[in-house]
Order: C-alpha cells, then sequence, then structure tokens
C-alpha cells in the first residue's frame, strides 16, 4: 500500500469512526424555510411558530417564514406539508386534530401521518379542563358523575365542534365514567363558553387558554384538568386521574414535523436545534402562558406518542360513532 492511499484510507477510518452528531451539524436546512401553522395568525400556536421560527433562523443561517393555512382544525396545512421536498425547507406545526385524530376521524384525510410525515420534536401538550357554570348544582367530579347516572342522556355537555379535542375529551370521559350525555356542537369555543355561562349549556370541556381566566373571575367552576400531572396554571384544580380515572389524559398538543423521509442526520440537526430553541426564556414564558408543558424530547419520542394518540382516538371515534366532514 503507498503512503497516498494509506493517509486517505486512514482519513476515511477516522470518519467513520465519527459520532452521527458530527454529521449532523453540517445537516441543515438550505432555506428559506416555510414553517406552516394550520390556524390564523395571531393565535397562540402562530406565536409559538413564530418565537420558533426566530430561533431556528439565528441557527442555521437562513429566513425562517411563518406561512398561516387555517382551515379543517389544521388537516388543511397537513395536505400541504405533505406534498412538500423533504429537505428540510417546509415544516409544519402540527396539532392534535390534524396527527391525532384526523386520522381516525376523517376518511378524506388526504395524507398519512406515518408515511408523509417525519417526526421532529413535541412543542407541549396543554389540558382541557371540564368547566361549568357557577349556578350548576354539581361542583365536584365525583356529583357530576352521580348526576349523570341518575339522569341518563339529559345532562347537556357542549363541544367547539364535533370531532374537537374538546369533544373527544368528552367522549372518553363518558366511556371512562359509564356515563351518558347529551353532546351538543357548537362552531367554536367563544359561543360555547357563552352559553356554558348563562346556563344554556349545563357543562363542557374547554382548552385551558380559554378556560382558565373565566376560571379565575369565577364566570365558570372547574371540576377537572386532562393531563396525568396538574397543570402548573391551574394548581388548585385536581386531574380526572386522581379522581378516580387513573390513566385518563385528553391534551390538546402541537409538535414539530416535515415532510416524509427526512434524512436521519437532518432529523437529528433539526431535533438538536428544536431542544435548545425549547430553551429560549421568550418561547419558555409563551408556553407557560399557555399552559402548554412536557415539551422537547427526541424525535422518536414524538413518533411513540403519536401512535399511541392515534390508536386512544381510534377507539374513541369508533366506539362513539363520530364522523365529520370538511
Amino acid at each position: 500500500m503507498n503512503r497516498r492511499h494509506f493517509i486517505l484510507s486512514s482519513g476515511m477510518l477516522a470518519a467513520a469512526s465519527l459520532s452521527p452528531s458530527v454529521f449532523a451539524q453540517g445537516a441543515k436546512p438550505s432555506g428559506p424555510v416555510t414553517m406552516v401553522v394550520g390556524f390564523p395568525a395571531g393565535g397562540g400556536t402562530d406565536v409559538l411558530a413564530r418565537l420558533l421560527g426566530q430561533q431556528f433562523s439565528e441557527a442555521w443561517g437562513v429566513p425562517v417564514v411563518v406561512e398561516n393555512r387555517p382551515g379543517a382544525a389544521g388537516v388543511i396545512a397537513a395536505r400541504h406539508v405533505a406534498k412538500m421536498n423533504n429537505d428540510g425547507n417546509s415544516l409544519l406545526v402540527a396539532h392534535v386534530n390534524s396527527h391525532g385524530i384526523g386520522p381516525a376521524l376523517r376518511p378524506d384525510l388526504g395524507y398519512s401521518v406515518e408515511k408523509d410525515f417525519t417526526p421532529l420534536g413535541l412543542i407541549g401538550k396543554t389540558p382541557t379542563v371540564l368547566v361549568g357554570g357557577p349556578g350548576q348544582s354539581a361542583k365536584t367530579l365525583k356529583d357530576l358523575v352521580a348526576l349523570c347516572k341518575a339522569q341518563p342522556g339529559k345532562i347537556v355537555f357542549g363541544s367547539a365542534g364535533t370531532g374537537s379535542a374538546q369533544h373527544l375529551a368528552l367522549e372518553i370521559f363518558k366511556a371512562e365514567a359509564g356515563i351518558d350525555a347529551l353532546h351538543v356542537p357548537y362552531s367554536g369555543s367563544a359561543p360555547l363558553m357563552t352559553d356554558v355561562m348563562g346556563g344554556h349549556i349545563q357543562y363542557a370541556f374547554e382548552g385551558l387558554t380559554t378556560a382558565k381566566p373565566l376560571i379565575e373571575s369565577g364566570k365558570l367552576i372547574a371540576l377537572g384538568q386532562t393531563l396525568q400531572n396538574r397543570s402548573k396554571s391551574l394548581p388548585d384544580v385536581p386531574t380526572i386521574a386522581e379522581q378516580g380515572y387513573p390513566g385518563f389524559e385528553a391534551s390538546i398538543w402541537f409538535a414539530l414535523v416535515g415532510p416524509g423521509g427526512m434524512s436521519p442526520a437532518m432529523v437529528e440537526r433539526i431535533n438538536a436545534d428544536f431542544n435548545k430553541a425549547m430553551q429560549a426564556p421568550e418561547l419558555v414564558a409563551r408556553l407557560a402562558q399557555a399552559g402548554a408543558e412536557d415539551g422537547g424530547g427526541s424525535a422518536e419520542r414524538l413518533a411513540e406518542f403519536m401512535r399511541s394518540e392515534q390508536a386512544k382516538f381510534a377507539k374513541v371515534v369508533k366506539d362513539a360513532g363520530i364522523s365529520v366532514k370538511d
């Protein structure tokens, strides 16, 4: 073996011995990067995406632009990103509706979560909160379950819409508690909360961001929240799990994903920068404000979480006979 060949071979062996993370440092989006959000500009998801985009832009040295494609609870945006190139220049802020509930609920979904998307990182989970008007007779979860069993199918629960995360939380609760109740879907949270406060609807599961100020002002009572552990934003409200239904969880969650088939080196680089971005003070503050917790971790963690969420909601949708179209 000549000296030149030996040097080249030694260099190749040395390169092969390097950890994958060393190679990942060079695998970054070339830009410009578009981060697609399935909700209108100015909303909580949009703000989180813009803060995350700022961190990515600094890490990658390329522009990161947030593009809003609202509609069908995030499904419209997901359909768009599913068709994009998997070079890291197109990302999606996925939502429980588009990547957890949608696969079971919509036969016309237009994409496969497993095949058409690459998990990158969990942004956070927020609880839904079981609320009622202050004039309702049942003010604890135990009393509410007893009331529903005494009057099967007569206690009225509203939701932000058929197939929404709030609706699915109700269906999970009905199954776990062994109760029957009347579900009334609304066209969104605002009219629903107005009717709950006015006593026209007795109870509802609602997202923490909407429910918290109404609870704190005394306009609503809170009977339980739906993460395994109490949210730091509502430390005095017990979880449903700790009130006799262990394992109960029905969160509203957000995650970062890309088109399917992204390279392992690209996934590692984006995930590493994602976890670093999640420590930025402005993003930490915004997540806390939204009550979003348990974010971060590996891409594999997100993949497993989404699989478990899809399995859970598939059972709920099938058992409850729920269907919805765009």
